[in-house]
């Protein structure tokens, strides 16, 4: 079975890669393809598989600026030749599923998020953006939300990372889907003996994670933070600018590091909705418990009074009150406990997952179906007539 793997883009190693990666061990002669590829920025695993680019890859910087290339990403990614190949993955969310399956073939797609930046937070992107982007939005925007809901109907199965997904699938290309979360690296993570007195925030630092409500909150309360992570300069300057003398900024970190602060804070902090959430499963898995957004993909993973707390709205009143409660009941997070909740999101249980999904639909494809030819039923007519030889 030749097996392809289609993804967004390859120029770092963060969620959507962890899934390829997962994807690559179930199928280690898979080709990939993908619309740029910095093989500077990928792990060795991905580097070992043939990787395809588009033309988008031939354009002057574009490994940086690939984003601003949507309104090519269609023709990029139809330009992909998949003829031969029997089962297709795509990881979707930049896009990926767009491509044009050969017709014997099954085509799953894994969505992380429908696009954000032409659906639900279109808006939001187009209020931060540059001034040209500000004004090419609303021009290529709907010709894109076209083609993305027209090109779900390439897909055979639909694969969502939470429920909040699913539910996003379900609106904007009328699709239902198998919720599957995605996988964690889990058993890298562990409790430590020590906690100290700080409350940590994580990920890049972009404006719909609402990191600027943490600290915002935090410079209120008079209480430490952490903020670990990088972003845009202007981003990151604002939020400094807001900080009180509690906040502090340590830049982007390295694993090692950014194991040790998951370890030793005393919570996660999880302002923003995100599609699932991948950071607060790492914090679980050291033991740690989260205090996020009552939105999104948090409520699939955080068991409320047992495993973290939820607050309601995006407000500094509601986080601080979540945050008083915490601190009321803070003995009560058992980080054993904790850790064991986090063990269901493993890579073992999403390569499980997967199997069972792929599975199901290489079978349903496969399955022989006795249907007569439709000139059968028209075979009366010509009884007894004898045929002429071909010549």
């Amino acid at each position: 079975m030749r097996v392809a793997i289609v993804h967004y883009w390859l120029v770092s190693m963060r969620g959507g890669e962890k899934v390829v990666e997962a994807l690559c061990d179930m199928y280690p002669d898979a080709d990939i393809f993908t619309l740029v590829c910095d093989h500077d920025k990928i792990s060795d695993k991905l580097k070992r598989h043939r990787i395809f680019t588009s033309f988008l890859q031939r354009i002057p910087g574009a490994k940086k600026r690939y984003q601003s290339m949507l309104p090519l990403m269609p023709f990029a990614l139809e330009g992909f030749d998949l003829t031969g190949y029997d089962l297709i993955l795509s990881s979707e969310s930049g896009p990926a599923k767009g491509i044009i399956p050969p017709p014997q073939a099954v085509h799953i797609c894994y969505c992380h998020s429908p696009m954000r930046y032409i659906w639900d937070h279109y808006h939001l992107y187009r209020r931060n953006a540059g001034f040209l982007a500000k004004m090419m939005m609303p021009l290529v925007a709907p010709l894109i939300r076209t083609w993305d809901a027209n090109s779900s109907l390439r897909v055979d199965r639909f694969v969502a990372n939470s429920h909040h997904v699913a539910s996003r699938i379900a609106k904007y290309y009328r699709r239902s889907s198998v919720v599957l979360h995605p996988p964690v690296a889990v058993d890298d993570f562990a409790p430590v003996t020590g906690v100290d007195d700080f409350y940590l925030c994580a990920g890049q630092i972009v404006p719909y994670k609402r990191i600027d409500l943490a600290v915002r909150t935090f410079t209120k309360l008079n209480r430490n933070l952490v903020v670990v992570g990088d972003g845009d300069s202007q981003d990151v300057a604002a939020l400094k600018r807001m900080a009180g003398p509690t906040i502090r900024f340590t830049g982007p970190a390295s694993f090692a590091e950014l194991k040790d602060y998951l370890a030793r804070c005393r919570a996660l902090i999880f302002p923003g909705e995100e599609d699932f959430g991948i950071v607060p499963v790492e914090a679980m898995a050291s033991g740690r418990p989260v205090i996020a957004f009552g939105m999104g993909g948090a409520l699939d993973t955080i068991v409320p009074g047992h495993t973290g707390l939820l607050f309601k709205e995006q407000t500094v009143e509601s986080l601080a009150s979540s945050i008083d409660l915490f601190e009321t009941m803070e003995q009560r997070f058992y980080p054993e406990l904790i850790q064991l909740h986090a063990a269901q999101f493993s890579v073992a249980n999403f390569k499980a997952g997967m199997k069972r999904v792929i599975d199901q639909a290489l079978s349903e494809r496969h399955t022989v179906v006795d249907v007569k030819p439709y000139a059968t039923s028209l075979s009366p007519v010509f009884e007894g007539v004898s045929h002429a030889p071909l010549h």
